[in-house]
């Protein structure tokens, strides 16, 4: 790890550390993003929406509500709030929706903006830095302590493996890589953003570690999972679920292993209790990697087989 990094991620851990320290009661928590926060091609685009407030009114549970079941599971209290518009970037939220965004001074916000960095210029940064710059002055404007994460997006296998893809020929490590780098420009640019959350990287760890598979084009090889649906563009649950996972981790320091193989959200997915426990260990080592969270305890909410989540808001 470079120095930057390891300063960057002790400024994570502290952050973490300090909003505990500071919110006794439910922190609010918002997710600005596109289909990659509402789940689009998953089980997960609806699955507990009545967990969450859509300030869209589109009735989306997505990720968001895969992060309020971990931490209810965790005993940890969140308000969770999404703001989402499919195929867009950051950029356009600030356009469109700053009467939304703007009506409560959130605790916690976690954005990101379009999966090739740029809708017509893929890999080019420059304007997610500049509405990364802007968005996080707005909501700093509304609450000064905000903690404001970007969430670095995964690789597109459609991307890189088909002709007309802005990767194409390259290996799925290399869109990963320049994605992760254009949001560490655009964090760097900012002094409200707080880190980066690594959900790209712990896709490229899934892969490398033999958890999931490289390339849905030539099959799914036996024993591993396909992160991506059936677009090879966006998530598959499995994919979500791991985006959830290292989220919990970055915002909260706990260890996503913590939740138990027979954690509740898994199970009502479809998800058995080896994949669920290869996904958290993978979300572990990834963020134990840059030292945003620390090992255990591992001890899961509750004990026995998986079974359905209770209701909560």
């Amino acid at each position: 790890m470079t120095t930057t990094l390891r300063r960057a991620a002790v400024r994570a851990l502290l952050c973490g550390l300090a909003l505990w320290s500071t919110f006794a009661s439910a922190a609010d928590i918002l997710f600005i993003g596109n289909s990659f926060t509402y789940a689009a091609g998953s089980a997960v685009r609806t699955w507990r929406a009545d967990s969450v407030s859509d300030l869209n009114a589109q009735g989306i549970g997505g990720m968001p509500a895969l992060f309020k079941a971990f931490t209810q599971q965790a005993g940890l209290k969140f308000d969770v709030s999404l703001e989402t518009q499919g195929g867009v970037g950051i950029d356009w939220h600030l356009q469109n929706k700053l009467g939304v965004i703007g009506q409560r001074p959130w605790d916690v916000v976690v954005m990101h903006g379009y999966s090739t960095l740029d809708a017509k210029k893929p890999g080019d940064p420059a304007t997610l830095i500049a509405s990364t710059k802007q968005m996080a002055e707005f909501l700093a404007s509304r609450n000064p302590g905000v903690d404001v994460r970007l969430l670095a997006t995964w690789a597109r296998a459609d991307q890189t493996y088909e002709a007309k893809g802005a990767w194409y020929g390259k290996p799925i490590e290399a869109m990963g890589r320049d994605v992760r780098a254009g949001y560490d420009q655009a964090a760097a640019a900012s002094p409200i953003v707080k880190g980066v959350i690594p959900v790209g990287d712990a896709w490229l760890r899934a892969i490398a570690s033999g958890v999931a598979d490289s390339n849905p084009y030539d099959g799914i090889d036996a024993g591993r999972l396909n992160l991506w649906t059936y677009d090879h563009y966006h998530a598959s649950s499995y994919g979500y679920y791991l985006e959830a996972l290292v989220v919990f981790g970055a915002i909260t320091g706990r260890d996503p292993r913590s939740l138990g193989d027979n954690e509740c959200a898994a199970f009502e997915l479809g998800l058995s209790t080896a994949q669920t426990a290869a996904l958290q260990q993978v979300a572990f080592d990834e963020l134990a990697s840059r030292g945003a969270v620390k090992a255990g305890p591992l001890k899961p909410a509750r004990s026995g087989a998986p079974m359905n989540c209770p209701r909560w808001r």
